[in-house]
C-alpha cells in the first residue's frame, strides 16, 4: 500500500480519496482544518484523517510523517508552504493549481528534490489532462504550425443571466478570469489579457463562446518554445458569458484589487447555484506540416456527470479527480521522471488515457487512435 497524504477535504479532495481507496492501492490520509467536511467524507469511505492547520509547519510535518507523498486539495496560496513541508519530509508533490506564481514556486523548491521525490503541480484537468493531449497531438507533426486549445465546464441545462452554474473553485474562477495569461504568438512567448480574444464556435449543433483565462496553458508554452507559431488556451462558455463577466470585472473594476475580488466572491457563491448536472467540454486543434502537407488533427471530448460509487458525481468533480490520480498512479507505476520537477506533458497520453483512472477521459469521437 502506498500511503500518501491529501490535504483538503473539500470535494476534489474527497473525490481523490474516494477514487484512490476504490483502487486498493493506497494507505491514504486526508487533512483539513474542518471537522466536519472529515467527518462527511468517512461516512463514505474509512479513510484516517488528520485536523491540521495548514499553515502550521510543525503541524504539516507532522501529519507527513511516513508517506511517500503529498497531494494537495486546498487554495493556492497555501501550496508553496506544502511543498516545502514535501520536500523536508522527502515526499513527492502534487497540486491541482493554475496560478502561475505559485507554479513558480513549487518549481524553485524542486532544485532540492532527492532522488525518487517529484514535484508535479497542475494536476487535473486545465492545466493538466489539457496539456497531455496538446503535447500528444504536436508530436503528430514534421514541423508545428498553431495548436488550439479548449476547454469548458458548463452547466448541462443552463438558466440565468450568465448561463452559468458553480462547478469548482470560486477563487479559482476569479484567478483564471482576472490574471495575465500566456500564449505564443509568431513564435514569441507573450502575455495577453484575461477575457479577450473572443471567438465562437459550435459543437454537436450548441453554440459556445472562448475567450482567454489565466494557468490552462500550464508550461506548455516552455516545453515548445521555439518549435511552434502560435499557441494559446481559452475558456469554453455559452454565448453571452463573456460580455457580462467582462462588464462586472473591468466595467465594474471587480478584479481590481484582492478586496474587490472577494466581493466578487461573496456575489457569485449568492448568486449562482452550485450543480452536479454539469459537462466538461474538451477541444484541441493542432495544424502543421506532415510528410510535406499541411495537416489539421482535432480532439474533441464531452465528459458528463455520472453515477460513481452510489454517488452523482458532477463532471468537473470527475475530471479534475480522475487526472489527478491518474499523475499520482503512473509516479508509482515508475512511468514518470523520478527526480525533481514534473511537467504534465510529461506524461505520455497513451499510458494516460490506459490509466484505470485516465480511462475517465477515454470517450468516443478523440483522436487517441491517432499515433504521435
Amino acid at each position: 500500500m502506498f500511503p500518501i497524504l491529501i490535504v483538503g477535504a473539500g470535494k476534489i479532495g474527497a473525490s481523490i480519496a474516494k477514487l484512490l481507496y476504490h483502487s486498493g492501492n493506497y494507505d491514504i490520509t486526508v487533512a483539513d482544518r474542518d471537522q466536519a467536511a472529515l467527518s462527511r467524507l468517512t461516512e463514505r469511505v474509512p479513510v484516517k484523517t488528520a485536523v491540521v492547520n495548514m499553515t502550521d509547519t510543525a503541524q504539516l510535518a507532522g501529519v507527513l510523517d511516513g508517506k511517500k507523498a503529498v497531494l494537495s486539495a486546498t487554495s493556492f496560496d497555501i501550496n508553496p508552504k506544502i511543498a516545502e513541508a514535501a520536500l523536508k519530509a522527502g515526499a513527492s508533490y502534487f497540486d491541482l493549481t493554475e496560478d502561475v506564481a505559485t507554479t513558480r514556486a513549487v518549481r524553485a523548491l524542486a532544485e532540492t528534490a532527492k532522488p525518487g521525490q517529484i514535484f508535479m503541480p497542475q494536476c487535473g484537468l486545465a492545466p493538466g489532462f489539457i496539456g497531455v493531449l496538446g503535447h500528444h497531438l504536436s508530436k503528430g507533426f514534421d514541423k508545428i504550425d498553431e495548436i488550439k486549445m479548449r476547454v469548458g465546464a458548463l452547466p448541462q441545462f443552463p438558466t440565468n443571466h450568465l448561463k452559468y452554474n458553480l462547478t469548482w473553485s470560486t477563487d479559482g474562477l476569479i484567478n483564471e478570469y482576472c490574471n495575465p495569461c500566456e500564449a505564443v504568438y509568431r513564435g514569441e512567448k507573450i502575455d495577453v489579457l484575461p477575457l479577450e480574444g473572443l471567438e465562437h464556435f459550435s459543437l454537436d449543433g450548441v453554440e459556445y463562446e472562448a475567450f482567454n483565462t489565466s494557468g490552462g496553458l500550464g508550461t506548455l508554452c516552455e516545453t515548445l518554445a521555439g518549435r511552434v507559431n502560435e499557441l494559446n488556451y481559452k475558456t469554453v462558455r455559452y454565448s453571452g458569458h463573456q460580455y457580462l463577466m467582462d462588464f462586472i470585472i473591468n466595467g465594474l473594476k471587480m478584479g481590481s484589487t484582492l478586496e474587490r475580488r472577494k466581493q466578487l466572491k461573496e456575489i457569485m457563491e449568492n448568486a449562482l447555484p452550485i450543480t452536479w448536472q454539469d459537462v466538461v467540454l474538451v477541444f484541441v486543434s493542432a495544424s502543421g506540416w506532415k510528410d510535406g502537407q499541411y495537416v489539421q488533427v482535432t480532439d474533441a471530448r464531452k465528459v458528463y456527470h455520472q453515477k460513481l460509487f452510489d454517488e452523482h458525481w458532477s463532471s468537473i468533480q470527475l475530471t479534475t479527480a480522475a487526472g489527478a490520480c491518474a499523475a499520482i498512479d503512473l509516479h508509482v507505476a515508475g512511468k514518470l521522471p523520478n527526480q525533481g520537477f514534473v511537467r504534465q506533458e510529461d506524461i505520455d497520453f497513451n499510458d494516460f488515457i490506459a490509466n484505470r483512472f485516465g480511462q475517465y477521459y477515454a470517450v468516443e469521437r478523440s483522436a487517441e487512435e491517432i499515433p504521435a
